[in-house]
């Protein structure tokens, strides 16, 4: 690509107006973002009205900085409630919040933060040189590919949390029940609706999300709070150390790896990479019996993950108009909104916004920095709030994020339905994130299964039919046979000593 058009966009993004549009943005994203339940998409979705007078430069600037503004808001409220923001967040609460509560609040803050920066800066560089080359790969994807790519992520999620897979298979389905609630997209067949209309179009991930985390993890904190209330979790030094730096750079460097490529394609946006990130740097950690008690490799990966994986997600929204996350979809309404259509021609025709756009990335990424690296301390402090005042304010912003959604009120019954599952969930010991991916992935997963199979007419090898789609399945499989073939060999261990 030609840096020269880069430089322009630098020369637009650069001005002051367009500075403080970055600014706002980057502002607005994060606190939204903290708010449980009320993601960036969200938070775009309500702005679109704000910005029609906007110059349309200036509305995209300021779109992108509530993009990486509210992915970093997401996961603060992750570290240190354990309750995510948005689904790419998800993942951070394994490590950050058992941090949090060892008085490492501001550690994984910090690592958060820094995660993204990395992972937004080498992914928004790959954008800028990548970006034709993976279009064309997303293109040559098909169904069974998808689908393999999914069918991987159920797996991993499943082999890396809680001691029991079979625990971690349950709460798996969960999720995929509560997926298929509504009509089927195929035959327009209603799936566990129970004749209510309001179900007919699903239950939304938001409400899911936010009832398993913010709301069980509430009602499961009230049910015990006579036994913890007695000490407050300390805040702990605001700064990494040199030994928490050695655990963390390599793990922001192989974020965007595994994010940028993930965020390119429509395989399910951050999710899917985050949960990726999380299982390799626990297999490539030194100390792997930290991780579930507040391993900052942890963190820091999947942070750096999903940054890299927002670049990504650019570049089929802006060469091929095919958003691959909701926020995505909410940016290709705002385009429309102004009469612009992305696409192959979409760098000729509008080449000053796109590049005004691509360079504000940057530039949001620095303020990200800035503003919210010497607030980790800050934020680590809402630790310090009495928990039933912090808890009861969980339940109340949890609530209006899920009126948000359709300002319905049986939104607000399936909220604390969904909630009383995760308590229960809890008290059995099934871990939440699985039923997380289940609702996100699910109905995905079966609508390319299903594409899959009608276009080689009901043959299963329909499914595995590409080398790509072969390679994802034999990583499942040794996924699948690791932890027996450990268990065969450490039997065998002490029968030869």
């Amino acid at each position: 690509m030609d840096l020269s058009n880069l430089w322009a966009g630098f020369g637009t993004a650069l001005t002051p107006s367009h500075l403080m549009f970055a600014a706002i943005g980057v502002l607005l994203g994060t606190a939204i973002g903290v708010l449980p339940g009320i993601g960036p998409a969200m938070a775009v979705a309500l702005l679109l009205p704000v910005t029609y007078g906007l110059d349309p430069t200036a509305a995209f600037i300021m779109f992108a900085g509530i993009y990486y503004g509210g992915m970093f808001g997401g996961s603060t409220t992750s570290i240190l409630l354990n309750t995510p923001g948005e689904s790419a967040a998800v993942v951070t609460a394994i490590e950050g919040n058992p941090m949090a509560r060892k008085g490492r609040g501001p550690q994984a803050l910090a690592a958060a933060a820094i995660g993204h920066f990395t992972g937004g800066i080498l992914g928004t560089i790959a954008l800028v040189l990548l970006a034709p080359l993976i279009a064309g790969l997303a293109v040559d994807i098909g169904a069974p590919d998808y689908f393999a790519i999914m069918v991987l992520s159920f797996v991993a999620v499943t082999s890396v949390l809680g001691k029991s897979r079979v625990r971690g298979y349950a709460s798996l389905l969960i999720g995929l029940t509560i997926g298929l609630v509504g009509l089927d997209e195929m035959t327009g067949q209603s799936r566990l609706t129970f004749g209510a209309l309001h179900l007919a179009d699903g239950i939304d991930v938001v409400i899911v999300a936010v009832g398993l985390f913010a709301v069980g993890e509430s009602l499961w904190v009230a049910a015990h709070l006579r036994h913890n209330q007695s000490e407050a979790i300390p805040v702990g030094r605001p700064w990494l150390s040199r030994s928490d730096l050695r655990r963390t750079w390599k793990p922001w460097l192989r974020g965007p790896v595994i994010g940028f490529p993930f965020g390119a394609i429509p395989a399910g946006g951050a999710e899917i990479p985050t949960f990726l990130s999380y299982v390799t740097e626990k297999r490539l950690s030194r100390r792997p019996e930290e991780f579930g008690k507040g391993a900052i490799e942890g963190v820091a990966g999947p942070e750096s993950t999903a940054s890299a994986s927002a670049a990504g997600t650019l570049v089929s929204m802006l060469t091929l108009g095919l958003p691959t996350t909701a926020v995505a979809a909410v940016m290709l309404a705002a385009f429309q909104q102004y009469g612009i259509q992305p696409g192959p021609l979409l760098f000729q025709r509008e080449s000053a916004l796109v590049w005004a756009l691509i360079a504000s990335l940057f530039i949001g990424l620095v303020l990200l920095l800035l503003i919210n690296l010497p607030m980790a301390p800050v934020w680590a402090k809402l630790l310090r709030i009495p928990r039933p005042y912090l808890y009861a304010g969980i339940l109340f912003f949890a609530s209006v994020g899920a009126y948000a959604v359709s300002g319905s009120v049986i939104d607000l019954i399936l909220l604390y339905v969904i909630g009383v599952i995760g308590f229960a969930m809890r008290r059995f010991g099934l871990p939440v994130l699985p039923a997380i991916i289940g609702v996100i992935l699910g109905p995905a997963a079966e609508q390319q299964m299903r594409r899959a199979l009608q276009i080689s007419d009901g043959d299963l090898t329909g499914l595995v039919n590409s080398p790509l789609a072969i390679a994802v399945y034999v990583l499942v499989a040794v996924l699948l046979a690791w932890p027996l073939a450990r268990k065969l060999v450490r039997r065998k261990e002490p029968a030869k000593v």
